[in-house]
């Protein structure tokens, strides 16, 4: 069927502002155009700031089109983001590139200092691995600093790793990390009082909109300094800025050790925000959306200090299908996180803006989607899972084009 001969002739909804958008990398670069074809240009007077965050195109600015791409987020106060290519040096062969390059998410993430929240959809027919999760567990992701904004030296001899901090003051703190007696490694990370007020903050007041509790885990028994300056902080703020609305919410913070937390966490029922540092959250949420079903079926979305929103699609960039599709195969790849990250974005511009239609377009799109997986149409990663056997395993056009027939 033709979509556009019966949304041709529809009045499109308008937008008042343009969000920022951010385009990827193999497989989800292919559906993420199809996406925007199929399912929004027919209904949407689709108003964007397109930035290419392609990885050739990425190492010919020499990242300069991402920290563009970030400034007109920042600009517009509402961006979309397809999932892009951290570079490897397999990567760097592929592609050809001048050098490696660093995550385009890392740059974006600390050019915003905000935090990430990702939330699993949940379907009625999809039976996740975790039998005890009824509720959604969000994860509260701190985006700034850790290892996404490190500092590495590879050695090739025996020598002295020093820490060195030369105050403004000039007064210098120096501590030995190691003496290594052969080649190495050495990491430097950092993070600040300010981001980490600002993360607890922002985990604070999602968890009282959303209207659930808040668990935090790092591990300052072995981390005294850094991960204890997490722990210090999150309770500060919490006792000046959220003990008494929690209270009167029935709602509770709690924190814990990071191995403790993923523990109790399998046992629990879900509907907690499980606040993040860094790389925990980077590695944890992909859990959580698996064992959920598929790293397709998340939500996210950075948001920071000033109100500034970020949507994406918080998996890989399918690079097997990818391969298969450069060779003429259709590809069963989930659209679902693309799909989000649009209605995500879309919403919010529509709330800025004060224009309701669109936000109502971006709700029913997300309706509709679940919908059509609960009507038995889905992917072949959902229908391993389906607790009954589904009415069609479609690829990935087909179920983008049966979500438009709904529409």
């Amino acid at each position: 069927m033709n979509i556009f001969c019966y949304t041709v002739t529809m009045s499109k909804i308008q937008m008042k502002n343009a969000v920022a958008e951010l385009d990827g990398d193999e497989m989800t670069r292919v559906l993420w155009k199809v996406v925007k074809d199929v399912l929004l240009v027919p209904f949407v007077d689709l108003k964007t700031e397109y930035y290419d965050l392609g990885l050739k195109e990425r190492d010919d600015t020499e990242d300069g089109v991402t920290y563009k791409a970030a400034d007109a987020i920042r600009r517009l106060g509402v961006g979309v983001k397809c999932a892009t290519i951290t570079s490897n040096k397999a990567r760097m062969e592929e592609y050809n590139l001048k050098h490696l390059t660093p995550s385009p998410n890392g740059i974006i993430r600390s050019e915003l200092d905000g935090t990430v929240f990702r939330k699993p959809i949940f379907v009625s027919n999809i039976k996740g691995t975790v039998s005890c999760w009824k509720k959604p567990i969000v994860l509260g992701r701190h985006a700034y600093g850790d290892v996404y904004k490190n500092c590495e030296i590879r050695t090739e001899c025996a020598g002295k790793a020093e820490l060195v901090f030369t105050g403004v003051d000039g007064k210098e703190v120096r501590k030995t990390i190691m003496e290594m007696k052969g080649p190495g490694v050495i990491q430097g990370i950092h993070n600040l009082d300010d981001s980490i007020i600002d993360f607890a903050r922002c985990c604070f007041t999602y968890a009282l909109d959303e209207h659930i509790s808040v668990w935090f885990g790092a591990k300052d028994t072995i981390s005294k300094t850094y991960d204890g300056r997490f722990k210090e902080l999150f309770q500060q703020v919490y006792d000046a800025e959220f003990k008494d609305r929690f209270e009167k919410a029935g709602l509770t913070y709690f924190y814990t050790l990071i191995d403790d937390i993923v523990a109790r966490m399998m046992k629990s029922e879900g509907g907690i925000l499980w606040a993040c540092k860094n790389y925990d959250g980077d590695v944890m949420s992909d859990m959580v959306a698996s064992a959920c079903g598929s790293l397709a079926m998340m939500t996210s979305v950075l948001v920071n200090p000033d109100g500034v929103y970020e949507y994406e699609a918080s998996h890989g960039t399918v690079q097997k299908h990818y391969y298969r599709y450069l060779k003429g195969e259709k590809t069963s790849t989930n659209p679902v996180a693309l799909i989000f990250a649009w209605t995500g974005a879309l919403a919010k511009r529509g709330e800025l803006d004060g224009t309701p239609d669109l936000v109502q377009f971006a709700k029913k799109l997300e309706r509709v989607t679940l919908e059509t997986i609960e009507a038995g149409y889905m992917t072949g990663d959902l229908a391993r899972l389906a607790t009954e056997e589904p009415k069609a395993v479609l690829d990935s056009w087909q179920f983008i084009d049966k979500i438009a027939e709904r529409m």
